[in-house]
């Protein structure tokens, strides 16, 4: 076969040549270009760290202002919830105060109503008592046909009742 026979005689050329583009591709892209890539992807890992790392400390920095926002938060929340209970208490300790004056408004009241209904209660039992008094005289002159004095009258009917 002649390509065999062409082998023998091409194989030495294409050796050379196979050598020298390989050796052309080492030297252009492992000493050129691989070099340069390199450094870009260092470049960029760098990057990237640099990144994570500023990132890491805004994280850290934000926590550290959420955590005294919460701290002031709750002063807040404690110092409102302690304004609240003061108010309470004012308005508690102002609402017993009118209800005490109005208690002795209206004790003031009932006593002064019970005095005169125990002004009324004797006034009324001595009316009474003068009305029995003549009353029993009169029964006692048209039953009996015997003459009472009114003090006697009134007497009787004091130890009646």
């Amino acid at each position: 076969m002649p390509q065999i026979e062409q082998l023998a005689a091409t194989y030495s050329s294409q050796v050379f040549w196979l050598l020298l583009i390989f050796g052309l591709v080492f030297f252009v892209i492992g000493k050129g270009m691989v070099p340069k890539v390199m450094e870009t992807v260092t470049m960029r890992d760098k990057q990237i760290s640099d990144d994570l790392a500023a990132a890491q400390d805004a994280r850290a920095q934000a926590d550290a202002e959420e955590n005294a926002w919460r701290t002031r938060e709750n002063a807040n929340r404690a110092e409102a919830q302690a304004l609240v209970a003061q108010a309470k208490a004012d308005a508690a300790a102002a609402s017993d105060k009118k209800l005490k004056a109005a208690q002795k408004r209206i004790d003031k009241k009932l006593a002064d109503a019970e005095d005169r209904i125990a002004e009324a209660r004797a006034s009324a039992a001595a009316e009474i008592e003068d009305v029995a008094a003549d009353a029993a005289a009169q029964i006692v002159k048209r039953i009996a046909g015997i003459e009472v004095t009114p003090a006697a009258a009134r007497t009787a009917v004091k130890e009646a009742m």
